[in-house]
């Protein structure tokens, strides 16, 4: 069996403003299901049929976790950066530059969502795992 992520559930203040920046990222994203709970919190599954991002109504203020832990980030492998990059840029979301991004085999953009969390988007230049999973600095 291949070992792969069923999901992620994301606590956010805004879920509306989570949906379209995700489906800025992936327009390929669905809405798999939108439902209110009985106490009138908003749940939202948002992916395909084989992956999603549950998005769940935040009950604690900005700037606390549910669990107590924080979220560095998550990252997606995607066919093409730049395209995504000029998609998120066009619809006004800020790109984190600060990362170094230069690398034989793999490229690496960082962008924030509405609820400031940060979200990696890798693009690997070759198929081999040794090289998709190279650590060592690029001697371009």
């Amino acid at each position: 069996m291949t070992v792969r992520l069923e999901h992620a559930n994301l606590s956010v203040h805004d879920i509306d403003a989570m949906i379209r920046f995700l489906r800025t990222a992936f327009p390929e994203f669905r809405i798999r299901r939108d439902a209110t709970e009985a106490d009138g919190s908003r749940w939202v599954h948002l992916g395909t049929d084989d992956t999603y991002i549950a998005l769940n109504q935040a009950k604690v203020p900005r700037g606390m976790t549910n669990k107590g832990t924080a979220l560095n980030h998550l990252a997606y492998e995607v066919a093409d950066v730049e395209m995504l990059r000029s998609r998120l840029r066009a619809a006004g979301y800020q790109e984190n530059t600060l990362v170094p991004n230069a690398h034989r085999y793999r490229k690496r953009l960082y962008f924030y969502d509405p609820e400031g969390n940060e979200w990696e988007f890798v693009q690997y230049l070759s198929d081999d795992p040794a090289k998709r999973n190279d650590y060592e600095l690029p001697d371009r």
